[in-house]
């Protein structure tokens, strides 16, 4: 499968490429149709390859989503339907590693799915409950639930606080089948207890942690580039303070959900010592003090 690159990039097209599959990315302004041309030529290189390959592209399972404003996805769905002889199903979801895209990237399908798992996953555990201690209920739950509303939950960033809110009453109702307790009782003193983030704080923090690996050279390049140190044009008391550059960006249009813009954004609210590292000494107190902040 390795000669499938050449032949991608050949044609400047972007690409992912996994196990059992492949794919291909274009970026669009609405005025720039003929740049179409470019995929045709690159589908037209794929089937020669696979051809001399004997190999043949299932055109049953070649799909194609568009992603933009709803009034214009109709022109390129035309356009997109039949290219270089390939009939392409027109998509309004396609799942991508485990998560579901949909046209808007709103992701609400996505959070219906991970709704009616994780829910699936608590009626089963709280029949056993009784039977199970603290740890290993939890263990059950981390298992189940929780690593359901963390995986790939920086892709939830910006979204709206309705969406949340979905993901926040899975969290409520894993917390409560943990402590045993009702529905009437407020839920922040239990997970403060159970030390559990909120979903919104566990979503920026998975943005936060991507931020410092990717200062420090431990994510991959293409979240590096988006990232843009602040360097002011005077001398300033911020120009050691590790901030980023937080682009101007039309909400309106998905551009303040980009990694680009919630990355620098929250970065920048983190406290002066928390980039760093090392966190500041602890001040010197008298012993006595030290006693006390040991025994609370």
């Amino acid at each position: 499968m390795l000669p499938l690159g050449y032949v991608i990039r050949k044609n400047s097209i972007n690409y992912h490429c996994y196990a059992d599959d492949t794919q291909l990315y274009l970026s669009i302004k609405p005025v720039n149709t003929n740049q179409l041309t470019r995929l045709q030529a690159c589908l037209t290189d794929i089937k020669a390859w696979m051809t001399s390959n004997f190999l043949l592209l299932n055109s049953e399972k070649t799909e194609v989503i568009i992603f933009g404003p709803k009034n214009l996805r109709n022109n390129f769905s035309k356009i997109i339907a039949t290219l270089d002889g390939i009939t392409l199903a027109s998509s309004t979801t396609v799942k991508n590693l485990g998560v579901i895209f949909d046209q808007d990237m709103s992701f609400n399908s996505h959070i219906k799915q991970i709704s009616r798992t994780a829910f699936f996953h608590l009626r089963n555990i709280s029949t056993i409950r009784n039977i199970l201690s603290q740890n290993d209920a939890e263990k059950l739950l981390h298992a189940f639930v929780t690593s359901r509303l963390d995986y790939l939950n920086s892709l939830l960033s910006g979204c709206p606080n309705i969406s949340i809110k979905s993901l926040q009453l899975i969290q409520n109702a894993a917390a409560r089948v943990l402590t045993g307790t009702s529905k009437k009782d407020h839920i922040s003193p239990i997970l403060a207890s159970l030390h559990w983030l909120h979903v919104k704080y566990r979503i920026e923090f998975k943005i936060i942690l991507l931020t410092y690996k990717s200062l420090h050279d431990q994510a991959p390049s293409y979240l590096k580039d988006l990232i843009v140190p602040y360097y002011p044009n005077r001398a300033l008391r911020s120009q050691s303070a590790g901030l980023l550059v937080v682009p101007r960006v039309s909400k309106s249009r998905l551009g303040g959900r980009a990694f680009s813009y919630q990355a620098p954004l929250l970065w920048n609210q983190l406290p002066a010592w928390v980039p760093y590292p090392n966190p500041p000494p602890l001040p010197l107190l008298p012993p006595h003090v030290y006693s006390t902040i040991e025994c609370h």
